[in-house]
């Protein structure tokens, strides 16, 4: 069952079209991974699916049932610019947030201290945001996007500004909130953090789908293995021996790692390692979306 669909929305500022004949959706119960580069067009695209701003063409539905006020108190938001009230206390301002979307003071009041509890922010209740430093007020953030139990959280960026270890936490939190029943729409660069929470990702660039579908299909359809090698003897064999049926290669002392091209297969890779070299280590694995983002972004939507 689908709980967002985006059907073919366009949005110009001017003369400069920034999303460009838009068509997805997000299932009830998955995390789902927007991306892009920067300027891709991306928080535009959530600013529409919030009603901040209209499309100019194009229709986007809330659980099949049209979108406005009433769909906004079902979804949270945490965008990547923050925006919270400085000079307001973190407990104040969590239970006035809470309430705008639709929950009693005191019930704002008593999840707020539950949520600062587990994210290690107890004792700062009372402080200030301006006091907290950049990845405390980020949790905050996140407190508020998601305090109201929405049925889609929307998170623009969650993990920027955070340490490895608040990114884990990040990343444990938003793995609870689908076990508990929240869909989430994930935009992110941290191409690490998206493959482990992704079942399907959407990506943009230059406001047009050059990506769409599982993973697992994505990785697939690129059409390129990985190639990892640790090996002892002359380090030139391998560039010789594959020639243009390998690329990007880098080779370090005795080690290599490339990729081979479509059409060559792994199986023909590895019975064609000259006998001239001792092999140490070799793994030949899917690539990782860094990868497969850094060639779609810098090759646009033509990029294979």
């Amino acid at each position: 069952m689908e709980i967002l669909r985006v059907n073919g929305v366009e949005k110009s500022f001017k003369d400069k079209k920034v999303v460009d004949n838009l068509s997805f959706s997000v299932n009830t119960g998955e995390i789902m991974g927007m991306l892009g580069p920067n300027g891709a067009g991306k928080t535009t695209m959530i600013r529409m699916i919030m009603d901040i701003i209209e499309p100019d063409q194009g229709s986007i539905s809330f659980s099949g049932n049209g979108h406005g006020a009433s769909s906004k108190k079902s979804i949270g938001y945490l965008p990547e610019e923050r925006g919270l009230y400085e000079d307001a206390t973190t407990g104040d301002v969590l239970e006035y947030l809470g309430t705008l979307k639709g929950l009693k003071r005191r019930v704002a009041r008593d999840r707020a201290v539950q949520w600062l509890q587990k994210m290690g922010l107890g004792d700062e209740i009372g402080s200030k945001i301006s006091e907290l430093s950049k990845g405390m007020a980020q949790k905050v953030q996140f407190i508020a996007s998601i305090l109201h139990e929405p049925e889609l959280a929307i998170l623009d960026e969650p993990f920027a500004g955070l340490d490895p270890v608040n990114q884990d936490m990040f990343r444990e939190l938003i793995r609870e909130l689908k076990e508990g029943g929240t869909t989430i729409l994930l935009s992110s660069h941290r191409m690490n953090m998206v493959e482990e929470l992704c079942e399907r990702v959407f990506m943009i660039n230059r406001g047009r789908e050059v990506l769409y579908g599982k993973l697992a299909e994505v990785k697939k359809d690129f059409g390129k293995e990985l190639v990892e090698l640790t090996y002892s003897g002359d380090p030139e064999v391998i560039p010789n021996t594959f020639g243009p049926n390998i690329t990007n290669l880098e080779l370090e002392d005795s080690s290599a790692s490339f990729y081979i091209e479509k059409g060559y297969s792994p199986d023909k890779f590895i019975r064609e390692l000259p006998s001239s070299i001792e092999i140490e280590e070799l793994s030949v694995r899917k690539p990782p979306l860094h990868d497969i983002f850094v060639a779609k972004a810098q090759g646009g939507e033509n990029e294979q």
